[in-house]
Formats: structure tokens, C-alpha cells, sequence
């Protein structure tokens, strides 16, 4: 009786283990460094949209820039105010907030006193300072961006420079170097 077996010998099936395993070592490491590339355009985007909310709170309410991020965004469904201004999603009613692997504060400074503004308060913030860092360098991101009241994004090249760095005066006076694009 002869028996044709069909099937793969072991040899044959530790090749095509190996051939996957070279494919993945080659591959997972692009997959890291395209998703931390997507984290940080995500952040550059994220930074864009709280500086434009800022200047739609500033002719919004004629209080000069909102001092937090929750002043800018508010809890879902609330009714839009000075303090809930309802122009950010609810992700960033928080101070610092966590977006795609990046943490966001926004700073703002006092330089002017004022008559009652809309907002029924006396002091006007003029300047701002929004900072988005990596929540774990090198993993979730590479670079930590800033951008304030001038609306050029700068950035860090380490990373390293977090939120409690912000001064609500400018970035660059914050340690942010590079405009973004160089």
C-alpha cells in the first residue's frame, strides 16, 4: 500500500515562520513612526483649532482670550457662555486635555485692566500660550508644539517641554525654537 501524503514538512514550515517574522520586523517599526507621525499632525491640528477658537472668544465676548481650555469648550450640551464657550468639543474641557497621544494646556496672561467687560469682569487676557506635549516621548510623539497669540506654530524638536512650561507670554520665551515647516 502505497500512500501519497500530501502536506508540508517541517522544514518547509519554519521557513514561511521565518519569512513572516523578517516581514514583521521590518514592518512594525514604519507602523510606530507612521503612527506617531499621524499623533503629531493630529497635535499641530488641535493647536490650530484652540488658537482660532481663542480669536472667536475675543470678538465673541469682547473679554480679550479665554484663560482655560474648559472657558473654550464646556461640557456636552451646555449652554454657551464666557465660561463654556461651547467652541471646542467636550474633549478639551480639561486642563491639561488628552487628545491622540499629546496633552494640551493653554495659558493665558493679564496685561490689561478694563472697565466691566462682556464677560463682567475687569481684566482683559491679551496674550495666550497653547502647548501640546507628547504624553510619552518618543512613543506617542517626538516633538511638543506651541503656538500663542502671533498664530505661528513653533516646536521643540526633544519633546520635553510641557505644559507647565507655558507662560502666557510667547513661545519662544517658553524654549520653543523651530517655526514649524523648517
Amino acid at each position: 500500500m502505497n500512500k501519497q501524503q500530501k502536506g508540508f514538512t517541517l522544514i518547509e514550515l519554519l521557513i514561511v515562520v521565518a519569512i513572516i517574522l523578517i516581514i514583521a520586523a521590518i514592518a512594525i517599526p514604519n507602523l510606530l513612526r507612521s503612527r506617531m507621525a499621524a499623533n503629531e499632525a493630529s497635535a499641530v491640528g488641535a493647536v490650530r483649532t484652540i488658537v482660532t477658537s481663542q480669536v472667536t472668544y475675543q470678538s465673541t465676548y469682547n473679554s480679550g482670550y479665554a484663560q482655560t481650555l474648559p472657558d473654550l469648550s464646556g461640557a456636552a450640551g451646555a449652554t454657551a457662555s464666557c465660561t463654556q464657550a461651547e467652541l471646542l468639543d467636550p474633549t478639551f474641557n480639561a486642563e491639561p486635555a488628552v487628545k491622540s497621544g499629546y496633552e494640551f494646556g493653554l495659558a493665558a496672561a493679564s496685561n490689561v485692566t478694563v472697565p466691566t467687560n462682556g464677560c463682567g469682569t475687569t481684566v482683559d487676557y491679551e496674550t495666550f500660550d497653547v502647548i501640546a506635549s507628547p504624553i510619552t516621548e518618543g512613543q506617542t510623539g517626538t516633538r511638543s508644539f506651541c503656538d500663542d497669540q502671533s498664530g505661528a506654530i513653533m516646536y521643540s524638536p526633544t519633546g520635553a517641554i510641557l505644559f507647565s512650561a507655558a507662560g502666557g507670554v510667547s513661545c519662544a520665551q517658553d524654549g520653543f525654537t523651530l517655526a514649524l515647516g523648517q
